[in-house]
């Protein structure tokens, strides 16, 4: 596809009202975490990240594109984020979320799917799979945590940042443990999901493991919309903390 350069966009991270059913996105629970306020949630650090890229690539990277999210460090609610992105020599481009000049998260964005090693065919536990209704709050969701593309309302189609938040939803199902932290995604876009679709998501776990910061799972996520698949997600999280550690 013909992409123009991405430019630098600019946002105060907010934490939405629906974030405090995780105590790390509220001042008292991060602070129990050893965190001096509350952590702003990583969907909403992603949708910041998305927008210098499907303001410059538009349609085709959201039908046919790949990314990868990494969060390094907190953002804070309130926080002043610039999205700055890198071109790269290869095509892909690197939007680095700055706070007041330090990096936070990166964001690599592929103009076409990179379909290598998406997990389709790892071994895992299998979960239960559970159906999605994308209306309602999860569809205006970017809107509110600040990012006003109006792309979405214009074409009527979701959010990308919405397929991790699915993925979130596989590991609050299933895996979590009190408070956590969305640490990493490589997500493939397959197609455009429309406003008042209804997905399916299956996924499954292929990795748990202890760390130093506490239990790190790993789950493979596939997002289909009428039997044609929509996104795959390989999603990873601290899914149960350790404070003493943070």
């Amino acid at each position: 596809m013909t992409t123009a350069t991405p430019r630098t966009w600019s946002v105060t991270a907010r934490n939405l009202p629906e974030h405090a059913d995780n105590p790390i996105h509220t001042d008292e629970g991060a602070r129990a975490a050893g965190f001096p306020a509350a952590i702003v949630a990583g969907i909403t650090v992603h949708a910041y990240l998305t927008r210098p890229i499907v303001e410059a690539w538009g349609m085709a990277w959201l039908a046919n594109g790949s990314s990868t999210v990494a969060f390094l460090a907190p953002v804070l609610a309130g926080d002043p984020v610039d999205c700055v992105p890198v071109v790269a020599a290869d095509g892909s481009v690197e939007v680095q979320a700055l706070v007041d000049g330090q990096l936070r998260a990166r964001f690599v964005a592929r103009p076409e799917a990179d379909t290598g090693g998406d997990g389709s065919r790892r071994d895992g536990e299998l979960l239960p799979a559970h159906v999605e209704s994308l209306v309602d709050g999860r569809v205006d969701y970017a809107r509110r945590a600040g990012d006003d593309l109006a792309l979405y309302a214009t074409e009527g189609i979701v959010h990308p940042c919405l397929w991790s938040s699915l993925a979130n939803g596989v590991m609050i199902r299933h895996l979590v443990d009190g408070p956590w932290i969305h640490t990493s995604s490589r997500i493939v876009h397959h197609a455009t999901a429309l406003v008042g679709a209804t997905a399916l998501v299956e996924a499954k776990v292929v990795d748990r493991f202890e760390t130093r910061r506490g239990i790190r799972a790993v789950v493979d996520v596939d997002i289909s919309v009428d039997g044609g698949s929509v996104a795959t997600v390989r999603h990873e999280a601290l899914v149960s903390l350790t404070p003493t550690a943070l």
